[in-house]
């Protein structure tokens, strides 16, 4: 792995291949019954790299404790999808849109519990933001490697509302993602696992 960093110009022209056009990925139809968007940070640092993601606080109503990427559901004067994934990466984590360079997409998911249709938007930033979580919503940024979660992934059993699901997992630190963000990573990992970067 090397240790310097590429340019963002650089890291586009080799991930934009293996992801989606917004507007295709925007187009597809996924169960759910509200529309909503999230930003996927990537930025490189010491040749690795790594993803932006978000622990929510525990004293939420809908999916409290998970770990997630930012974002939320559209707003009503919001036709274009990607920017609800900028709009709630500013409100969530202080992530300015014109501080990220979106140069794709990943197919839409759905949530189960909650009925979402989340659509992923993959967006180039530079290292070492200074995040400022949002009060209501973000109990802690975490910007793990991604040649880490691939190493901490497992399928596992979980009991969620009390009842058993099997879902994909990843570790981050002491901490499991699952669900909607543990499949989104999947994808991603295996699409960038094609670019050789990591």
């Amino acid at each position: 792995m090397s240790s310097e960093s590429r340019s963002r110009a650089e890291l586009a022209r080799i991930l934009q291949p293996v992801l989606l056009e917004p507007a295709q990925a925007a187009a597809l139809d996924v169960h759910g019954r509200t529309d909503a968007a999230v930003l996927v940070p990537l930025y490189e640092n010491d040749g690795c790299l790594h993803v932006v993601l978000t622990e929510r606080r525990h004293d939420l109503r809908r999916h409290a404790g998970e770990i997630s990427f930012p974002g939320g559901r559209q707003d009503v004067d919001e036709e274009d999808l990607r920017d609800t994934a900028l709009r709630e990466a500013r409100e969530e984590i202080g992530l300015p849109a014109d501080a990220v360079r979106i140069v794709g997409a990943l197919p839409p998911t759905p949530t189960i519990a909650t009925s979402y249709a989340i659509y992923p938007f993959v967006g180039l930033i530079e290292a070492g933001h200074e995040w400022l979580p949002s009060d209501f919503e973000v109990a802690t940024v975490l910007e793990p490697a991604l040649a880490d979660l691939r190493a901490g992934h497992r399928r596992r059993r979980l009991l969620r509302a009390g009842l058993p699901i099997r879902s994909d997992t990843y570790v981050v630190g002491d901490r499991i993602v699952w669900g909607a963000t543990a499949r989104i990573l999947a994808d991603l990992l295996a699409r960038v696992g094609r670019t050789g970067l990591e």
